[in-house]
């Protein structure tokens, strides 16, 4: 099918665009920008007057439950969160039921996902068998299944000598790991930000240094294994620092961030609401600033949702013995857009949302160049919205942004040219 976009803003950071003119789509692909080509006829046109015409967003963290835990949702609802937020591909985390440690697993998740015909789905593999942190996992055989990189999640390593063997094994077949640096004997038990805020709520702390000390083990073994790396969900300042260092000394690693650790600080516990309960933690004022810094000077080089959906349930408690996790998938973008009061261009917040995190895991995606699969959103920056409960696509129930007001919505969005979303 053809298909021209009329009359839209377009704002690519991956060609440094931003420009109104005709998109035109063939065959799938990109085909022309301003001009049509040659023999262009009896295409379907939309009226994009007014609207951004912006690269799908790339998610580098979105749980979709499934398999094994429906009660928090599935492929095909966080799918369609994920849509509605203009996020046309995603990555997955391997904590499923059973876990992404077989090839068999990773198939069912893109098989379920390619029925459910939301956004392109690519699941992380288990670094170890049943993310058990003391088995390795048959990287290759899952990454021949389809996973873009491995992970052993949240789960703590049984030794560094183990994680050694480990990195060793996906250096040598040129596999991307990803890290959460995370000491659990540090961080065991802890619900916050070790801190006066915790300390005066009585809330077990996490202190920085439980990821600040795996994060540097993990850097001295990156160097010594010679792997491909990247640091998920970093959330304090000297993380940044340790990174920018390790960058600079020509370490092959990337970084990103959540959203609400650049929006949050762990001054929200004055509430005790058990929808600001994440791991890692939000932190200080202090921290939130530098993480601010490091998307600015491209320490780091994406910016993720982390939506991790859970039912209602999950978050009636005692602050500490909820669940951890938001969902936040169909709220990232005018999220994200709120950086530019924290003093980020549009460019660089678009960027840390969609080429930037493609890069990290060399995907082809987040840009509007021609050759590229036509995934792309229609985006209105003044529209006035509600986020409520009654018309959310996620299962979860866990944001603390919902009911809240925005300003800027995902009109429709488009995957491979065919229109998956639309709220026009």
């Amino acid at each position: 099918m053809k298909l021209r976009i009329r009359n839209g803003r377009l704002m690519d950071p991956s060609q440094g665009l931003d420009t109104q003119a005709d998109l035109f789509i063939d065959n799938q692909k990109i085909v022309a920008i301003g001009e049509a080509p040659a023999d262009f006829d009896d295409a379907q046109e939309v009226d994009a007057s007014g609207l951004w015409v912006l690269p799908g967003l790339v998610d580098l963290a979105v749980s979709l439950r499934e398999p094994g835990f429906s009660q928090k949702g599935s492929i095909a609802s966080e799918g369609r969160a994920a849509v509605a937020g203009g996020v046309t591909t995603l990555i997955c985390p391997p904590d499923t039921k059973p876990i992404v440690d077989t090839p068999s697993v990773a198939a069912l998740i893109q098989d379920k996902a390619d029925e459910a015909g939301m956004a392109n789905v690519f699941p992380l593999g288990a670094l170890t068998q049943g993310l058990d942190g003391a088995h390795l996992s048959n990287m290759v055989s899952l990454t021949d299944a389809g996973c873009i990189a491995l992970s052993n999640h949240r789960h703590p390593m049984a030794s560094s000598k183990i994680l050694t063997r480990a990195l060793e094994y996906a250096a040598s077949n040129d596999l991307l790991v990803v890290f959460h640096s995370d000491e659990a004997s540090l961080s065991e038990g802890g619900c916050a930000h070790e801190g006066l805020m915790s300390t005066a709520h009585g809330l077990a702390g996490i202190p920085e240094t439980a990821e600040t000390i795996a994060l540097m083990r993990d850097l001295l073994l990156i160097e010594k294994t010679g792997v491909r790396a990247h640091f998920a969900r970093i959330s304090c300042a000297k993380s940044v620092e340790m990174i920018a260092n390790a960058r600079a000394a020509g370490l092959d690693v990337t970084a990103d961030v959540a959203i609400h650790n650049l929006l949050l600080t762990d001054s929200v516990l004055n509430q005790f609401d058990g929808h600001y309960h994440v791991i890692p933690p939000l932190r200080s004022e202090a921290d939130r600033l530098a993480l601010i810094e490091g998307v600015k000077n491209g320490v780091i080089s994406a910016i993720c949702s982390d939506h991790q959906p859970h039912e209602k349930m999950a978050k009636v408690a005692p602050f500490a013995a909820t669940a951890p996790g938001m969902a936040n998938v169909e709220v990232l973008l005018p999220l994200a857009l709120q950086l530019v009061e924290q003093g980020l261009d549009h460019a660089t917040i678009l960027s840390r949302v969609t080429a930037g995190p493609a890069s990290c895991f060399g995907l082809e995606a987040g840009s509007l160049a021609v050759g590229s699969f036509a995934d792309f959103v229609l985006y209105k920056e003044d529209e006035q919205w509600q986020w409520t409960p009654e018309h959310r696509k996620t299962k979860g129930h866990n944001s603390p942004y919902m009911g809240e007001s925005f300003t800027g919505k995902v009109l429709a969005t488009y995957v491979s040219g065919q229109c998956v979303f639309a709220n026009r």
